[in-house]
């Protein structure tokens, strides 16, 4: 009798257990639909701008400190390449420092551009012995990337320094060979200042420049002009700290010489901000006459990202990304000589994340 209320009773502790294991397993699976994604591990990939390089390093540092779960690994290869990736479908989200124009977004699935900041692009140059930045108006620029200046004694330039003892050194042209949107700026600049280069040269992340040694990235840039007596280039403020270089004061429409800096670039984005709120794609270059703070060579920088994807953990997390971007990241952004975005672009961006989908659905 003993033995069989003892079966009896290993026999419920059998089903006791197995029914409770059968509780926890229903209980893991609910949580896993309904919000398992954000405990989820999250590898983000992105490319492009070597403009935007170092603030991204810092967001996406900052952003992964926070959300432990999210990796995010940016690869700094200029904005052509990491536009063609997205094309690609190779990586989760590109850095463009030009927007995409109706043609290029007519070749690809559909994507959302958020503009996530502005800096300023500055002419860098290796003269020692200079006591203050050189200056250089808009017409030594041309004449010097157009080839037809090419001493730095040249009467235009000692014109634009009055009282300076420019030598009579060679001038070398330092510029980007991989496809570029801190060309893509440069030369909207310069074809928004000189009939002629428009005519002839043209802009575009890529162009066929008239004169000059080539270099990969900004790095490259930044290496030629170290390396080169005489040398100029164009990069973004913060390679030129980086490397010790010193940057030229740029004159704009108001007739005014100015540093690139955050606020030179804040007051070029105030130039603007009506066609912003209107077309984020507008170009900041060559403020009027109306803003003589403005820095005339700024530029927006985008997030280009594709509309949907079939993974929601991942376009969760994505758009979290983005949204701390263009709110708290922004902080982070001013420390780096890059402008805090306008509340009119801001307002933008949050109206465009909204379209972010996954699986061709919402983003919960």
């Amino acid at each position: 009798m003993r033995k069989a209320i003892d079966g009896s009773r290993l026999r419920s502790a059998y089903v006791l257990c197995f029914a409770s294991a059968l509780f926890i397993v229903s209980l893991a699976g609910c949580k896993s639909s309904s919000g398992g994604s954000e405990a989820q591990s999250v590898d983000l990939n992105g490319a492009g701008s070597t403009f935007v390089y170092p603030v991204m390093s810092q967001w996406t540092s900052a952003f992964s400190g926070a959300h432990s779960n999210v990796r995010i690994n940016y690869q700094s290869i200029g904005s052509g390449g990491g536009v063609q990736q997205v094309k690609n479908g190779t990586v989760d989200f590109g850095a463009s420092d030009a927007a995409l124009n109706d043609d290029q977004l007519s070749g690809m699935k559909p994507v959302i551009q958020i503009p996530e900041s502005a800096g300023p692009v500055c002419i860098t140059y290796s003269l020692p012995g200079l006591a203050k930045p050189i200056q250089l108006s808009s017409d030594a620029i041309a004449g010097i990337f157009l080839g037809k200046i090419t001493s730095w004694h040249d009467p235009i330039l000692t014109k634009d320094n009055p009282g300076v003892a420019l030598p009579n050194t060679k001038i070398l042209v330092a510029h980007r060979t991989d496809g570029s949107g801190t060309t893509n700026a440069f030369t909207t600049y310069l074809s928004a200042v000189s009939p002629e280069w428009q005519q002839k040269i043209g802009q575009g992340n890529s162009v066929n420049w008239p004169v000059g040694m080539g270099g990969k990235g900004s790095e490259g840039v930044t290496g030629q002009v170290r390396q080169t007596p005489g040398a100029i280039g164009y990069v973004e403020l913060t390679f030129a700290q980086q490397n010790k270089l010193p940057v030229a004061s740029i004159k704009n429409l108001a007739g005014k010489y100015i540093l690139p800096d955050t606020s030179s670039t804040t007051a070029a984005i105030a130039a603007f901000t009506d066609q912003l709120s209107k077309d984020p794609r507008t170009p900041i270059v060559n403020a009027p006459a109306s803003a003589p703070d403005a820095y005339p060579i700024s530029t927006l920088t985008f997030l280009i990202i594709p509309k949907d994807g079939p993974d929601v953990a991942k376009r969760t997390a994505l758009r979290n990304f983005i949204q701390y971007v263009i709110t708290d990241g922004q902080a982070a952004a001013a420390t780096l000589n890059y402008a805090p975005l306008p509340d009119g672009v801001k307002a933008y961006d949050r109206q465009q994340l909204q379209q972010m989908t996954a699986a061709g659905q919402p983003i919960p």
